[in-house]
């Protein structure tokens, strides 16, 4: 399938149904507190390969790479600056061996964990650009599908990432905010509100647009709604499994598969076009939704 059918692909489809979270499902196989997840790639191939199977089985269809943190600002910071290309590489390859023949990987990328001078910051934009090459490079090289840009809490650092990877490849962009609802509505922690994110996203490149992360999924029910109204364009949304709580030095997400199928349900009525789960999400969520969603 060449790359643009890709998207034609979703266009076709009623909807179109991506994965749970990597990170959460990292730590029930492992991971430590504090633990470098893309580390993972390297260590435990199997995991990272069997988490991508798991959601395939499931009903996904299409699955994030675990590089959520492969930028080298990130891995510096846990003594793997120098493996850039080596994780995200292997990351694309471990979620790619068992993806079927209709499935697509998404190179995920999240942000850099810096601060813009842009957003008032310390970080030169350009650095952070150049920081998002050479991970978009990596991605592409190894065979991604698309790139998935997420988590972003600045639309400035999202759209550096847009950027980079139109410079690097003619994947299709995916890009999801991070957003937080107040006494005066919904926002990015730098300060936009949906419409004027998604304005921004699009103007940038992004092929589809959407949230993700920080909410369950009644609040991401109605973030949905604003997205919608903001965007011709595809959309998609990634809802956590709840707000977690600590029980026992066990982090829990209260959300059952059942209780998060009738919100993503109301999403797909709403028009969002793919629906997946981010922080708590399992494979049972994603297969309970495809289901429910008679996908």
């Amino acid at each position: 399938m060449c790359i643009r059918d890709r998207l034609t692909a979703i266009s076709n489809s009623s909807i179109f149904i991506s994965d749970g979270a990597m990170g959460t499902n990292l730590q029930s196989r492992g991971l430590e507190a504090g633990g470098c997840p893309e580390s993972f790639n390297l260590l435990h191939p199997d995991i990272v390969s069997n988490i991508a199977k798991s959601f395939f089985d499931a009903g996904s269809q299409m699955v994030l790479s675990n590089t959520f943190g492969a930028n080298r600002f990130m891995l510096k910071k846990y003594g793997y600056g120098n493996k850039v290309s080596e994780f995200n590489s292997l990351a694309i390859k471990n979620a790619s061996i068992h993806k079927p023949d209709n499935g697509f990987v998404l190179g995920a990328i999240g942000p850099t964990g810096e601060i813009l001078q842009s957003n008032g910051g310390l970080i030169e934009d350009a650095e952070v650009l150049d920081v998002f090459t050479e991970q978009t490079s990596e991605l592409y090289n190894a065979g991604a599908d698309g790139i998935i840009i997420e988590t972003m809490i600045s639309t400035e650092e999202a759209c550096l990432a847009i950027k980079a990877t139109k410079a690097t490849s003619n994947l299709p962009i995916f890009t999801t905010m991070m957003f937080s609802k107040g006494p005066r509505g919904w926002f990015t922690m730098m300060g936009d509100t949906p419409s004027k994110a998604i304005l921004q996203l699009e103007n940038a490149g992004a092929d589809v647009v959407g949230a993700n992360c920080g909410n369950g999924i009644i609040a991401m029910t109605e973030l949905a709604q604003l997205i919608r109204d903001s965007t011709q364009q595809h959309t998609l949304i990634h809802s956590n499994a709840g707000i977690p709580s600590i029980r026992k030095n066990e982090l829990i997400y209260p959300e059952s598969p059942q209780y998060m199928a009738k919100g993503f349900l109301k999403m797909k009525n709403i028009g969002i076009n793919i629906l997946g789960g981010c922080c708590g999400t399992t494979p049972n969520h994603i297969n309970f939704l495809s289901k429910e969603l008679k996908i």
